[in-house]
């Protein structure tokens, strides 16, 4: 069995736990107390500074070694996601035409909700078809400080 490490952010949408392996995220989740483990590697402490950076508007992407568990398809659901640029959105059915298959609406909707490493797979970046902010593991109101958060700074060219 792999060693799970973890480790904490204090963001300004919460308490951000952060898991991995000695070289990958793993997961990242909105949660309510710290239970952190005493030695991190590397990957962690250079996921903190990054986290850091995005939530003080000095990062645009995350370059973390990402172990994302799930099926083929959500892998490739994810690679999608990975490919919104900070500050835009697409909606489920852009995502499905991405992967060559509008009629993979409702799968892509759930590899979506099934991804454990919030933000940095930027999930949040994903909304209905006609603009409404749907379904985030972290709350509705954290998707939409996230999305304004991001905005600020592609408004205010930053970047």
């Amino acid at each position: 069995m792999t060693d799970i490490f973890k480790a904490y952010y204090h963001s300004p949408i919460g308490l951000i736990e952060l898991s991995a392996n000695h070289k990958q995220i793993i997961g990242l989740y909105f949660v309510e107390k710290e239970d952190a483990s005493t030695d991190i590697p590397e990957i962690l402490t250079k996921a903190l500074k990054q986290l850091d950076e995005y939530f003080s508007g000095k990062r645009i992407n995350f370059e973390l070694d990402l172990f994302p568990e799930g099926s083929e398809f959500q892998k490739k659901v994810w690679d999608q996601l990975l490919k919104i640029p900070f500050g835009t959105t697409k909606s489920y059915l852009n995502v499905a035409n991405a992967l060559g298959d509008r009629n993979a609406l409702r799968a892509v909707g759930n590899a979506n909700g099934k991804n454990k490493i919030s933000i940095i797979i930027p999930c949040h970046r994903v909304i209905g078809a006609n603009g409404s902010l749907t379904g985030f593991g972290g709350g509705i109101w954290r998707k939409k400080w996230l999305l304004e958060h991001e905005q600020k700074y592609v408004q205010g060219s930053l970047f």
